[in-house]
């Protein structure tokens, strides 16, 4: 609750609750915080537990990884949390087509639970790094745009899509290709640099100091473009690099709200 005021004396205005490692926080504590942040005018977002995969070949692991998401957005919906990430799954035996068609069922099924228990914040589908995840820029879209429903969303991790294209990103590309997609909807994304490691790009965060990729060309970009988007440092020097983006997106005239 403490790191909710933080944020807020630094100059912050969005933060990102972690239950990478499990949901461990009570719906009363939840809804506790959900107070101070609203009182210190901070959007949240959870991150839901890394352990998630809707396309196991085991039903085990699908229905503990449905059971993670419901905890995820009972406690987001309490805290009045905007989005809900997750990391959707590996392709596995089923290949992309056939997980793409998994993860559509399961989500369309959460969708429906999350109407009937009147669960106010978004799921959000994760762009990922690793070709072996679901989760390429285009199939996430597509699936969202199949879905159709307020309750879904695509998150773009701009380190991932940088990771998946082999060290490369083209943000006006991503932007206008979002903007043609949900052209009435807020972006939730996270940016970290990632690592070379082995030949490839992999999914291990560096600082923004790294550029790869590059920050400033996305404030340039996003100068251009009337879109409404929350921008997640995720960087091992988390605020110090948020503060640095913030000054960024101000110098190339993004309204900070």
């Amino acid at each position: 609750m403490d790191a909710v005021r933080y944020v807020r004396e630094i100059g912050l205005n969005a933060m990102e609750v972690e239950f990478v490692q499990g949901v461990r926080m009570s719906i009363e504590a939840a809804e506790e915080v959900g107070k101070i942040a609203e009182e210190a005018g901070v959007r949240l977002s959870i991150h839901a537990p890394y352990f998630i995969n809707l396309c196991s070949d085991e039903a085990s692991k699908v229905n503990a990884s449905i059971s993670r998401l419901k905890e995820s957005l009972e406690r987001g919906d309490a805290m009045s949390a905007k989005v809900v990430v997750f990391h959707p799954a590996y392709y596995g035996k089923l290949g992309h087509e056939g997980c793409f068609n998994k993860v559509k069922s399961e989500v369309s099924e959460l969708i429906k639970w999350m109407n009937d228990n009147d669960i106010k914040a978004k799921l959000g589908l994760e762009v990922m790094a690793r070709d072996s995840q679901f989760g390429s820029l285009d199939e996430t879209i597509n699936l969202v745009k199949e879905l159709s429903s307020d309750l879904v969303t695509v998150v773009i991790d701009w380190g991932h899509v940088y990771a998946r294209n082999g060290g490369s990103i083209n943000y006006a590309e991503i932007l206008d290709k979002w903007m043609d997609a949900f052209p009435k909807d807020e972006l939730h994304t996270h940016f970290t640099c990632v690592k070379f490691r082995n030949g490839k790009w992999v999914d291990e965060h560096e600082p923004m100091d790294a550029e790869t990729p590059p920050f400033e060309p996305l404030a340039v970009e996003l100068g251009k473009r009337a879109l409404s988007i929350t921008i997640i440092s995720e960087t091992p020097l988390i605020e110090i690099d948020a503060i640095k983006m913030r000054d960024i997106l101000i110098k190339h005239g993004n309204e900070i709200r």
